[in-house]
């Protein structure tokens, strides 16, 4: 057996979390995109958007889909007990089951390298879409309903991001409380990955899961993200941190981690292709190939 064979493949193509539809076609698009995998695959049953309008509910968007997602991710991975993980999602919030799952598969001889513009530790009295509460779940904080499946919590110090800059005064002062490391994107562009090697072994674990927010990337150099919509005006996102690193940055850290780590986890996130979605929706409006034209 090679290391890899144990290793399930997790289609999530949940949206709700960010309440952006799109993330569904993005998390699909990943996983036809992606290289062939020998291994087991499995797919979180997710509602199709609709127009409707999701539910607030206790000061979170969609809070009972999204637990209940939580809930059948689990069961999937439980179902197959795997070594590794990878996640295809769908937006932040579908890592929080597989990487709870995996610091309690090694009993927290894990860290997380969390390659992100955002810390994602709010809390719904900061706001209500979820997506944005998972990195502060997987450390124990946050909502009650989310935290509780999070048997054991990772500990911070066993956390670094990289690519977060500019976060707000209530994430930096939350960022400084619960003693995260940060490898911003002028640090890593001056230092490499040094930095990140030198964290890692200094938390004396052996294995790494790797959450992969796509937001990280600089949208005028990758246009599949939030922040690159066709059509909006030019300040929708103004004070919203963008993504600052390119592709290369990206492929040369994470190889160079795992030479140094055991990578048990990679999950991908926020995937928004415009361009292939709005193809796909022109071609469901042609004749011969999409909607019959009624007569």
């Amino acid at each position: 057996m090679t290391s890899h064979d144990r290793t399930l493949r997790l289609v999530f193509p949940q949206w709700q979390g960010g309440n952006n539809p799109p993330y569904h076609f993005g998390s699909r698009l990943l996983e036809w995109l992606a290289p062939a995998h020998a291994g087991p695959t499995e797919e979180v049953p997710v509602a199709l958007p609709t127009d409707a309008p999701l539910p607030v509910e206790e000061g979170v968007v969609a809070r009972g889909a999204l637990l209940e997602q939580l809930r059948q991710a689990r069961r999937l991975i439980d179902k197959h007990q795997p070594d590794r993980l990878v996640v295809l999602g769908g937006d932040c919030l579908v890592d929080l089951a597989p990487f709870a799952y995996l610091n309690e598969r090694y009993d927290g001889d894990l860290a997380v390298l969390w390659v992100d513009a955002h810390p994602d530790i709010m809390t719904p009295e900061q706001f209500q879409h979820a997506h944005a509460m998972v990195l502060g779940n997987l450390l124990g904080c946050g909502d009650a309903s989310f935290v509780a499946h999070v048997p054991r919590p990772i500990e911070p110090k066993n956390v670094l991001y990289v690519g977060v800059h500019d976060p707000s005064p209530w994430e930096a002062a939350n960022m400084q409380r619960l003693e995260l490391g940060n490898v911003t994107p002028d640090r890593l562009a001056r230092h490499g990955s040094q930095p990140v090697l030198d964290w890692f072994k200094s938390t004396g674990v052996s294995r790494l899961a790797i959450h992969l927010d796509l937001d990280v990337l600089d949208p005028a150099l990758f246009r599949a993200l939030l922040f690159a919509r066709p059509g909006i005006p030019a300040d929708t996102f103004a004070g919203v941190a963008q993504g600052r690193l390119t592709m290369e940055q990206v492929v040369q850290l994470l190889g160079d981690v795992a030479t140094v780590a055991d990578v048990v986890g990679l999950g991908i996130a926020e995937h928004l292709p415009w361009d292939a979605l709005a193809l796909k929706n022109m071609l469901a409006r042609l004749p011969l190939i999409g909607a019959p034209t009624p007569v």
